[in-house]
């Protein structure tokens, strides 16, 4: 896999269906996410069978009984996966470098609460909802793409990816922090 810049986390908000929350936490496990969560949910890994990886205990993973709990890094962005009017379209977004993403329960969207929390949204461009996990796999796919190092995909279906350059180490870049 292409090395990603920064770091993501994944997590719910009121899942009730911990198989879902199992499948969903595997993936992120799968996709180097930097830890997992849920907001106000019923899971517990013993439940979740479909998680093989066991994915809370090699990553970190934070249960929060309620939103007011939820402590992210700072300067980490929130993104909510959600089908509203005004989200971005996957294909459209740039994925901040530090970033956790949100989904909502299986029946419902992310609560009006959270939505306020959020600094993106997101939405994947299908005809309908897609189950929790599998719009997971989706977006932490792009954020991949987008933020990994990859081949150039060919311009056609007869074509071969161009093979990437080494990388070279280049001097030194000086930043200043602004907080």
């Amino acid at each position: 896999m292409g090395i990603s810049r920064g770091y993501f986390g994944i997590g719910v908000e009121g899942i009730s269906k911990p198989m879902n929350a199992g499948n969903l936490f595997r993936t992120a496990h799968a996709f180097g996410a930097s830890f997992v969560f849920t907001i106000g949910a019923d899971y517990a890994v013993r439940k979740a069978r479909s998680d093989t990886s066991v994915a809370p205990k090699n990553i970190p993973w934070y249960d929060y009984a309620n939103l007011a709990e939820m402590q992210l890094p700072k300067g980490c962005k929130i993104v909510g996966v959600e089908l509203l009017e005004e989200a971005t379209e996957l294909p459209s977004f740039f994925h901040p470098v530090s970033a956790a993403y949100v989904l909502g329960r299986e029946r419902g969207s992310l609560s009006p609460a959270m939505q306020e929390k959020c600094d993106y949204f997101i939405k994947i461009p299908t005809n309908f909802c897609l189950n929790v996990a599998t719009a997971g796999a989706i977006v932490m796919y792009d954020r991949i793409v987008t933020h990994g190092r990859f081949a150039q995909r060919p311009t056609s279906e007869l074509g071969k990816p161009e093979p990437l350059k080494a990388h070279v180490q280049g001097a030194p870049i000086k930043r200043r922090v602004t907080e």
